[in-house]
């Protein structure tokens, strides 16, 4: 066994320094997007419906991306050339201008993040990574070949990490739909009696909402 071996990225990892060509020149990351989030996403391959379909819907929400402070990024084991190509057939037949770059991988890109698809040869997983603007994997996403993405999904969790973030809170499920507290947002527990005396009091006086001390929320 190597112990060398570097382990593959998890949530909370550095996102590692990678060094790749795009359709819009060599980038190194996570460098190029300094200060921003950013998504990279990897498709199977180019001249694909499902790919197409999700490389049209990222573009259509690419400005809601962006008042995010969030870039995107497409990767896939193939030639810049063929990137190249696809990205002029969307535009002649869809109508649609790929604004994001793509990187171009041999496949050493993919390996290094775990998205190479086992027994499919070097076939990349449909895969996102969500990564903050302080270079931390926030989110990892792995789709079967045959299930295009919901990027309105990927949308509600930058969303609701850069909520999160800011306010000290959590997401419930279906966040900003919950059926539970509707659009409010969850505070987390507290983890000395002392403070779940306070916190009992906050919930008496209407200061906050709960169900219980470790279950409290509130509207932001």
């Amino acid at each position: 066994m190597n112990t060398e071996e570097k382990s593959l990225p998890l949530l909370g990892d550095d996102f590692p320094e990678l060094n790749v060509q795009t359709t819009q020149g060599m980038m190194k990351l996570p460098d190029a997007f300094k200060d921003k989030w950013f998504i990279l996403f990897s498709h199977p391959s180019d001249f694909t419906p499902v790919c197409t379909t999700e490389f049209v819907s990222f573009q259509k929400n690419y400005e809601k991306f962006k008042k995010l402070n969030c870039e995107l990024i497409g990767l896939s084991v193939d030639q810049v050339f063929s990137h190249i190509k696809w990205i002029e057939w969307i535009k002649d037949n869809l109508d649609v201008g790929i604004e994001f770059p793509i990187i171009a991988d041999t496949g050493a890109v993919a390996s290094s993040l775990g998205i190479i698809h086992p027994g499919k040869g070097t076939t990349t997983v449909r895969s996102v990574f969500i990564v903050d603007n302080n270079g931390k994997i926030r989110t990892i996403l792995h789709y079967p070949q045959e299930m295009g993405r919901n990027i309105e999904e990927i949308l509600r969790i930058v969303k609701g990490l850069q909520t999160g973030d800011k306010n000290k809170v959590a997401m419930p499920a279906n966040w900003p739909e919950n059926e539970i507290v509707s659009d409010e947002v969850i505070i987390p527990p507290v983890p000395t009696m002392d403070a779940i005396k306070k916190r009992n009091k906050q919930r008496e006086s209407g200061e906050i909402s709960g169900y219980d001390w470790w279950f409290c929320h509130k509207k932001l």
